[in-house]
């Protein structure tokens, strides 16, 4: 089929709509009308080169959510007129990975940048006559999008579009890695370093988790500001003065677990996050720098000495297939505010739009919502 998406032609230059065609569902695969999709940070790491795809022309788009409309053989557990979210990361459940509880580590996540089907290793989609490369198999920047089963999660009608599609990345990423992968516990200092979609649903994860202190860190004041809705204690605009207002807080003995999840993480201010975190202590990166940056400031010493843990984090440590659908059953229940999260809507066409203002931080997250206009 014909329909548009949002096209990358090469690194720095805008995202293009362009006529694209989608081809059928095959073996495994289902073909989704995509409703809404989020608009993540990651996408413009593809913009600047620091997520390499394996080529261009690049289909952007890992956040999505919408209805099923064709399923290919040997589908199961699904079916045309099902509404799911758009799993940014596999889930096949058989590959040593999963066999492990590593659900997020599946090992057909190796293909996610690939461009080409898990399910036969041919090409979806074509723009302007070139196989095009969907971010993460999925190229949610389109009406449509034919992926994987093993990419959608089923998700009860009742949710909103709009709300649904951040779960498929941002909020458990974010959620996770303070529940999870920090493992916060009742009682202790959390530090969140940045504010965007990830960093509201860590600050989330922390508050939920029974943490005494959540302390945030973002250079955007009204960011700050909209921190308080969701739980936290006090906002700093530094890394440096989040340091001095921790040791006031915490009479010296600073945060028990630190996040990052800022949009674009440099390597050199890997210690400061070290420097706010409590002897004893873990700090979570998630947060993605350039993958050809290998350059990394940390006091060894320091860390040996205080026994501080540095971790990494994706998808929050979690299961999609379990995950997205804990999250949809917390915002249900009053647990998890996605409502404030989403901040603005965009057209198709508003792409570019959307990243300045994520840029210029006037987003928690920005989501593109389709219309009928648009198929």
């Amino acid at each position: 089929m014909k329909t548009k998406g949002a096209i990358l032609w090469n690194f720095n230059e805008p995202w293009s709509i362009e006529e694209i065609e989608i081809g059928d569902p095959r073996e495994g695969e289902v073909k989704v009308q995509i409703e809404a999709a989020g608009m993540c940070h990651s996408d413009h790491h593809l913009v600047t080169g620091a997520i390499p795809m394996a080529g261009f022309p690049v289909l952007g788009g890992h956040e999505g959510a919408g209805i099923i409309t064709e399923t290919g053989p040997g589908v199961r557990g699904l079916e045309v007129g099902d509404h799911v979210v758009m799993s940014f990361v596999p889930s096949c459940g058989q590959c040593p990975s999963c066999r492990e509880g590593m659900h997020n580590l599946c090992d057909l996540g190796a293909l996610s940048l690939g461009g080409a089907s898990a399910s036969d290793g041919s090409f979806r989609v074509t723009a302007n006559g070139r196989n095009a490369f969907p971010m993460c198999l999925l190229g949610t920047f389109s009406p449509y999008a034919v992926v994987n089963q093993m990419s959608v999660v089923k998700i009860d009608t009742a949710i909103p579009f709009e709300l649904a599609c951040i779960v498929g990345c941002g909020v458990p990423t974010g959620y996770g890695s303070a529940t999870t992968i920090a493992d916060v516990r009742p009682g202790e200092d959390v530090a969140i370093v940045g504010l965007g979609g990830v960093g509201m649903a860590a600050l989330q994860g922390a508050v939920n988790s029974g943490a005494r202190h959540v302390l945030v860190v973002e250079p955007v004041e009204w960011k700050r500001d909209q921190a308080v809705k969701f739980g936290a204690s006090a906002g700093f605009a530094t890394i440096e003065a989040a340091t001095a207002g921790a040791a006031e807080i915490t009479a010296g003995r600073m945060c028990k677990k630190v996040i990052v999840t800022v949009g674009e993480l440099k390597g050199q201010d890997v210690d400061k996050y070290m420097g706010i975190t409590a002897k004893g202590g873990t700090c979570v990166l998630t947060a993605m720098g350039a993958m050809t940056e290998d350059q990394t400031t940390l006091n060894t010493s320091m860390l040996c000495l205080l026994q501080k843990t540095l971790k990494g984090s994706l998808f929050g440590g979690g299961n999609p297939q379990y995950d997205i659908g804990l999250m949809l059953s917390l915002y249900r229940a009053g647990r998890l505010n996605l409502d404030d999260m989403v901040t603005r809507e965009y057209a198709l066409e508003q792409v570019n739009d959307g990243y300045r203002d994520m840029l210029a931080g006037r987003n928690i997250r920005g989501i593109i919502r389709f219309t009928d206009a648009d198929r």
